[in-house]
């Protein structure tokens, strides 16, 4: 396949787009997981959207376990659109060219909406420990000017990874844009990872990969910590409760939250675990990448409209 190419004053040659190659090893009969994907993807808008509808529409769920129910939603719809346009038309049209630009901002919006996710489920943490730990003090401390402060920070949080640096996108795609792309531009993939991209540079990638460690530690990794830190001191006090009745009301009311923080934060293990067999099993961390990104927005909508009977009851008067 020619390789685009633009002359550039400092390295010579330099490729001006990418070719997404699809799923390694499958390249022949990929289309055929174009129609689940579809239906993901579909799924996902929906249910996200319904969620984000009944919250505005129902004066009872107007209040923050919800508000930051909705958050979620808005940023799973976010991140399922930031690669699954992309993908489907890979794979339905044969359209795998994506620019050089446009590469490295699918990789700044994936980075960007994955630690919003994860701030998001934080904050979720945060607010179940206030309420079960501290009830009496709930409804002094997660007022609405709380809702505004903890969504503030989380995208200042982000913002300050573009600032810290003097550039106008975080670290990842920057350092990802900064190396030499002479000679190689087929990624075997269908969206634009970081590691994917970076290790077709033709000088030394090894602070990029250093990098994405240091990120996924101290973001991903501090909230992961926080999280299940919050989730330890709930499960501390509500062994302490001595009514039977009120254990399982505070553990119903964290289960939903429990099991969907425990499939994201799970799903990045397996999927860094997973990259260190990607020379043997090249298939195996590219799809579970994609799944990645759409599996989690189409499943918690699911997830809380099983667990949640005030969110079904809100479904139910919505849909008459």
């Amino acid at each position: 396949m020619e390789v685009a190419l633009s002359i550039t004053n400092n390295s010579g040659f330099q490729v001006s787009e990418f070719i997404l190659m699809g799923l390694p090893g499958i390249h022949s009969w990929q289309h055929w997981l174009s129609l689940p994907l579809a239906l993901l993807y579909l799924l996902a808008l929906g249910a996200n959207i319904l969620i984000m509808t009944t919250i505005h529409r129902e004066p009872t769920l107007h209040q923050p376990m919800y508000q930051f129910l909705a958050i979620l939603a808005l940023v799973d719809i976010s991140l399922a659109t930031t690669i699954m346009p992309k993908i489907l038309a890979i794979f339905w049209f044969d359209d795998r060219a994506i620019r050089v630009p446009e590469c490295f901002a699918q990789m700044y919006a994936i980075h960007w909406f994955f630690f919003m996710e994860s701030g998001i489920f934080l904050c979720m943490a945060i607010d179940r420990y206030i309420a079960i730990c501290h009830p009496l003090q709930y409804p002094s401390i997660v007022t609405d000017t709380f809702m505004v402060k903890t969504t503030v920070f989380m995208v200042l949080r982000n913002v300050f990874m573009v600032l810290r640096n003097g550039l106008v996108t975080i670290p990842v795609p920057v350092l990802a844009s900064q190396r030499h792309y002479c000679s190689r531009n087929e990624i075997d993939h269908c969206l634009c990872s970081n590691l994917g991209v970076i290790s077709l540079a033709c000088d030394d990638i090894t602070v990029n990969k250093f990098y994405q460690l240091f990120l996924a530690w101290i973001l991903i990794g501090s909230d992961m910590v926080l999280v299940f830190s919050s989730y330890a001191l709930i499960l501390r006090s509500v062994l302490r409760l001595s009514s039977a009745e009120a254990m399982s009301k505070a553990l119903r009311t964290c289960s939903s939250h429990l099991i969907l923080i425990l499939f994201f934060y799970t799903g990045i293990i397996v999927l860094s675990v997973t990259h260190l067999a990607e020379k043997k099993v090249p298939l195996i961390p590219v799809l579970l990448n994609v799944l990645h990104n759409v599996i989690p927005p189409a499943l918690n909508p699911m997830v809380y409209a099983f667990r949640m009977n005030e969110l079904r009851l809100g479904f139910q008067r919505l849909l008459g």
